[in-house]
């Protein structure tokens, strides 16, 4: 269990803390040529500070000083065991800073410290040092060939990568994006989401006191149109890691055929079902599921599960438990340890989840300031809330008669990035598994698997790639052929 802190003491921390305030490029922060961007805490509304914001100048800067250390192999030549070693270093410093770091990722994106003290900041440190303990272990292949040649096939880093973050998950998505990239040896360029740049900004400066080298992490605050599109067309920059909304996701393929063809990693939107079978057991357990997986981080989590298919059998005592629980969900100020849920990210996004909060709803549907309370709606499989990924904290129920029914219906989405199954059998458990169509199915329980499982979704909740595990690695990699002839010059036979 984390050492949490009282109310007051994360008031007074949130008082006394000295926030970053620009660009960090080529190991230091430096003012950009953008114009100054408000901090505002979703929670109060008011402006935490203000960010000096990057501009395409400064894109131009931070892609050649990538480049520049890249060359130079000042990372990426490294032995294996010293890049592990820096970031192992990179670990150690962000747990000595952790409630710093606690306190100002729930200021700047409206999230319980509860649940950046227990979750965000104990995973990002796991996330970090796992891939940096990957590094000198994972080994490459010699190809079976004849006597006279040997087939070696390596992996070498694939240069300058820009990571585009979403605002949801601001620190965790860092080191998804940053834990692979550097262990694997590249350059990487960090593009926050203008609404939460305060932790990559931190956690930039405290890798360079860790030991990463000036150029191989930056990051750049602004907004898509001064520093993501900038990125995404920029010839120099080998790989584009996105995390985010599907809409933006396919302007970076465009601006990959529009410019270089750099290879392309999205992990996008969900639709993603929770689908209760009629044989599901222990319904106070799969309530616990339900409620965390619509719930969580006010259903700001692409793999939200904001769909319940539920069996007709079983849909009465499981709501009623469901029901129980979310009345214990308490919505409040986010630096509250004993809220559960804070504030929507801001008060666009606000907006547009609550233009969803329409008819009667089975509990909920209240909305002040930038909290949305839990909500709950009954609907029909063509209801716009069954379809659209709202991004809030709204599940929608939809009552079915067959586990066909609740398959076919569980497929019925353009996203497919997760999925929960509740049986008491194994073979509908795995038969139900194969048959969704989404990059993880999880079976008697909600969640994403672990680091070492990789993430990410089918048709368009992703593409190119997945998040986490050796696969999260590779794809920051490219892969060579080197082929050795070992036949004898001399011998004629072999020549022609």
């Amino acid at each position: 269990m984390t050492d949490l802190l009282t109310h007051a003491e994360y008031q007074a921390l949130a008082a006394e803390i000295d926030l970053p305030r620009t660009p960090f490029i080529d190991g230091k922060f430096r003012a950009g040529s953008g114009p100054m961007m408000d901090t505002v805490n979703p929670a109060t509304g008011a402006v935490i500070c203000q960010i000096s914001t990057a501009g395409s100048d400064d894109v131009d800067l931070a892609v050649e000083k990538a480049r520049e250390a890249f060359d130079d192999g000042r990372w990426a030549k490294l032995h294996p065991s010293e890049r592990k070693d820096v970031l192992i270093r990179l670990c150690k410093l962000i747990t000595r800073r952790k409630h710093e770091l606690a306190v100002m990722e729930s200021l700047d994106s409206g999230k319980p410290i509860k649940d950046c003290e227990e979750i965000d900041i104990p995973e990002t440190i796991h996330t970090i040092k796992w891939h940096a303990e990957l590094i000198d272990k994972v080994y490459d292949q010699v190809s079976p060939t004849g006597d006279d040649a040997i087939s070696m096939i390596v992996r070498e880093p694939i240069g300058v990568v820009a990571a585009v973050l979403p605002w949801n998950f601001p620190m965790l998505m860092l080191a998804w994006k940053i834990g692979p990239a550097l262990a694997a040896g590249c350059s990487v360029i960090v593009k926050p989401a203008e609404q939460t740049s305060l932790t990559a900004l931190r956690i930039a400066e405290i890798a360079h006191m860790a030991g990463v080298p000036r150029g191989v992490l930056q990051v750049l605050p602004g907004d898509g149109p001064s520093v993501g599109e900038p990125l995404g067309l920029h010839k120099d920059v080998d790989m584009v890691s996105f995390t985010g909304s599907t809409q933006t996701g396919r302007r970076f393929l465009r601006y990959s055929a529009d410019s270089n063809l750099k290879k392309v990693v999205l992990e996008c939107g969900g639709k993603n079902p929770a689908v209760v079978l009629e044989d599901a057991e222990n319904l106070d357990l799969v309530a616990q599921h339900v409620t965390n997986a619509a719930f969580w981080n006010m259903g700001e989590n692409c793999s939200a599960g904001s769909r319940l298919i539920v069996h007709k059998a079983v849909k009465e005592p499981l709501m009623e438990r469901i029901l129980a629980r979310v009345r214990d969900w308490k919505t409040g100020d986010p630096l509250d340890p004993a809220n559960h849920l804070g504030a929507l990210i801001d008060s666009g996004h606000c907006e547009k989840v609550s233009s969803y909060l329409t008819g009667d709803a089975v509990i909920g549907g209240t909305v002040e300031g930038n909290f949305v309370v839990p909500t709950i709606y009954e609907v029909d499989k063509d209801d716009t809330r069954a379809r659209e990924e709202i991004f809030g904290p709204i599940l929608s129920v939809i009552e079915v008669a067959s586990t066909e029914e609740a398959i076919a219906l569980a497929n019925d989405t353009d996203y497919g990035l997760a999925a929960s199954v509740f049986t008491a059998h194994t073979r509908t458990a795995l038969r139900a598994a194969r048959e969704i169509r989404a990059g993880t199915v999880t079976v008697n329980s909600y969640g994403e698997g672990d680091i070492a499982t990789p993430f990410g979704g089918y048709k368009q909740s992703g593409f190119g790639g997945r998040d986490n595990g050796v696969q999260a690695h590779d794809q920051y990699t490219e892969v060579k052929t080197i082929w050795v002839d070992l036949s004898d010059p001399n011998d004629a036979d072999n020549v022609g």
